[in-house]
């Protein structure tokens, strides 16, 4: 039985990097202190949401993947801690900029970079202004707890991003997410529909699901708009069962032991991966299956 202690982490953020920071490693060491192998954080944990808006100032938010000095502060705690640690972080490459995320393994060696594939674009959520699409494609990493798959925050709603990372043998997703209302709060919460899809990916996968959301209210801008980030951060086993979960509006650390060799027997087991036809799913690469059906049939 090989067991991994997995913690999921949510907090407040300001518009101060220096505490943000501060208050993430305050939370590392606070999941580690109760036996956590892996830590998530949240989403761009360093700054507020600034995707509220379209502001051309927040660019020089974005900072280089090497000689990252967040990166690499999060590095050395990894190492001191002997954590595994997903790193989301605004990406400056070249004239490009990414939402990414950085795993670094528990010797505090970074593995790779994935760059958020789905870009939303939203009242509130105007991340196509500030974001490439990601051109790393789905990747999953060996570390120290095992193999795992990382997306970011609209990359949960999509069971091809699940699955493609289960496929390559990844045993727990992570999601770092910052999602919450509508602008001014005017929609109803769709935190439970958030955590139902993505238990779904754990129960049709049999795997681990794991996403860090942030708490609070954020405003940005001088135009009074703001999004309640509405928390409920969980970690779900291989059934969809959510086995931790945070509240809506505090700060939390939560944990959960699962054995990771149990879980990929009971993938075997129910026969998802034996059973799959991909020759039947041509319909998936395109945007319009209808569109390409008929195509076919006029042709």
């Amino acid at each position: 039985m090989k067991t991994v202690t997995i913690a999921a982490t949510q907090m407040a953020c300001s518009d101060d990097i220096a505490t943000n920071v501060a208050n993430a490693e305050k939370l590392v060491r606070d999941a580690v202190s109760q036996g956590a192998n892996i830590v998530l954080l949240q989403e761009l944990f360093q700054s507020q949401y600034f995707c509220q808006i379209e502001d051309p100032a927040f660019f020089a938010l974005a900072k280089p993947y090497e000689g990252n000095e967040v990166l690499s502060h999060f590095q050395s705690l990894a190492k001191e801690l002997n954590v595994v640690l997903p790193v989301s972080f605004f990406e400056k490459a070249n004239n490009a900029h990414f939402n990414s995320l950085a795993v670094i393994d528990a010797d505090g060696g970074c593995l790779g970079v994935y760059r958020k594939t789905h870009i939303p674009h939203g009242a509130g959520y105007q991340e196509k202004y500030y974001f490439n699409p990601g051109d790393t494609g789905f990747q999953v990493w060996d570390t120290a707890v095992g193999r795992i798959g990382c997306g970011i925050c609209w990359d949960q709603w999509f069971p091809e991003c699940a699955r493609s990372m289960v496929l390559q043998g990844a045993d727990i997703l992570l999601y770092p997410t910052a999602i919450g209302s509508d602008l001014f709060g005017g929609t109803p919460s769709s935190n439970r529909k958030w955590q139902r899809a993505m238990q779904g990916h754990a129960a049709s996968n049999s795997v681990v699901v794991v996403a860090s959301n942030r708490i609070g209210r954020e405003a940005i801008g001088n135009g009074g708009t703001h999004l309640d980030f509405y928390g409920s951060s969980f970690i779900a086993d291989a059934y969809g069962e959510l086995v931790a979960e945070a509240g809506t509006d505090e700060e939390a650390v939560i944990l959960a032991t699962l054995d990771m060799d149990a879980i990929r027997f009971e993938r075997a087991a129910w026969g998802f991966f034996r059973d799959r036809r991909p020759e039947m799913y041509d319909d998936l690469m395109t945007l319009d299956a209808a569109y390409q059906t008929a195509s076919v049939r006029l042709s």
